[in-house]
């Protein structure tokens, strides 16, 4: 730094001159509105929104100072600067408004679409527009009671999706299960069929309440899924997750003979529910309840392993002798009286341990599940 420079500065922070006194009047109402609204102005926030707030309250604040350099201070450089900075300000605002306005959803069901569903999923809002694009745009409506498919006779040519309302799902007049909103009306249908394959539902799609859905054409998806490799992603891990909720949903009713009900996360494993009565098939409808009275058929399950060993294939001197039915009217352990100290909940091994690919195949459930 040359002495000249030197001297510059301490001239302005030393030598300069200073105020002969502070003055009693004031600048005037536009000057103090145009610093009330700048100081406003500095109070909003970040992202888009925040700053189309903050360039909005800018925009004014600089005018005010601008016709107050005109007015009351009579100063040319003052009015220009400030109405330099006001065309930038309303240059900013314009700008966020045409962004926002290409970044923008149609209406407000789309928009909590997103935000609900695929905003966690990071998926960009370009993308979903795509998306939306391909469904037209369009939200439909269902009324309640009204039909989205009846079984064997509505073609599969479509993919939907629930944004509001609830669904009832049944097959030949037999409830199965609810879709809820942000889930999809025909993911089980829109997997059976291949891009060249026809075929009609299976089950009923009923609404049980006044519902609102947007819908793909199958034709027009599957060119934007063949296009799109990501969309494509998105859409089969989403499809996936539906139809697992849905088969978990029926998990509740898939009962095998014995009157015990088979998990679909285990398929060699059963849950014990309840024995099955004199006569049934092992339908749950007609078992009785736990702990009633009445008479009961022993369901004898041997847990032992066919390839356990050596010691498995010892004839033990009782087998093969027929199970000695439980004398009448004695009821069924409760929950804190089953043998072992297993409750109903508990797992048990099942005359499927001979399938290619079960538990017995594995040492240990973890080495099974992986």
């Amino acid at each position: 730094m040359n002495s000249g420079d030197s001297a510059l500065i301490d001239s302005v922070i030393y030598n300069h001159t200073l105020c002969d006194g502070w003055t009693n009047s004031t600048e005037g109402a536009i000057y103090h509105l145009g610093n009330t609204i700048l100081f406003l102005g500095y109070m909003g926030g970040s992202g888009a929104y925040g700053a189309l707030y903050i360039f909005s309250f800018l925009a004014p604040a600089f005018l005010c100072l601008a016709l107050w350099g005109w007015f009351t201070v009579c100063g040319l450089d003052v009015f220009l600067w400030n109405l330099l900075l006001t065309l930038q300000c309303l240059a900013q605002v314009c700008h966020l408004i045409f962004r926002l306005m290409q970044d923008g959803l149609a209406n407000e069901e789309l928009s909590a679409l997103y935000t609900a569903v695929y905003l966690p999923l990071d998926v960009p809002v370009q993308v979903f527009k795509e998306i939306t694009t391909a469904s037209e745009n369009k939200v439909l409506s269902l009324a309640a009671e009204e039909t989205y498919a009846v079984e064997g006779k509505t073609p599969i040519d479509q993919l939907s999706f629930l944004l509001s309302g609830r669904i009832r799902v049944s097959l030949e007049g037999q409830f199965l299960h609810y879709i809820f909103p942000h889930q999809f009306l025909d993911s089980p249908e829109w997997e059976s069929l291949r891009p060249t394959e026809e075929g009609n539902f299976q089950v009923t799609l009923t609404a049980e309440t006044d519902c609102r859905y947007i819908s793909w054409r199958r034709r027009r998806l599957y060119l934007l899924l063949s296009k799109d490799r990501y969309i494509a992603r998105l859409f089969s891990v989403m499809l996936g997750s539906d139809i697992a909720d849905k088969l978990y949903s029926l998990n509740d009713k898939l009962f095998a003979k014995s009157g015990v009900r088979l998990d679909i996360r285990l398929p060699s494993l059963y849950h014990v529910l309840a024995p099955s009565p004199p006569g049934s098939e092992g339908g749950s409808a007609s078992s009785p309840p736990r702990g009633s009275q009445g008479d009961a058929t022993v369901v004898t399950v041997d847990p032992a392993p066919s390839n356990q060993g050596s010691d498995a294939r010892n004839v033990h001197p009782d087998q093969g002798k027929s199970p000695v039915p439980k004398p009448p009217n004695q009821h069924w352990p409760s929950d804190t009286e089953m043998p072992s100290g297993e409750d109903s909940t508990s797992l048990v091994l099942e005359d499927f341990a001979d399938m290619t690919g079960s538990l017995m195949d594995y040492g240990t459930e973890r080495e099974y599940l992986k």
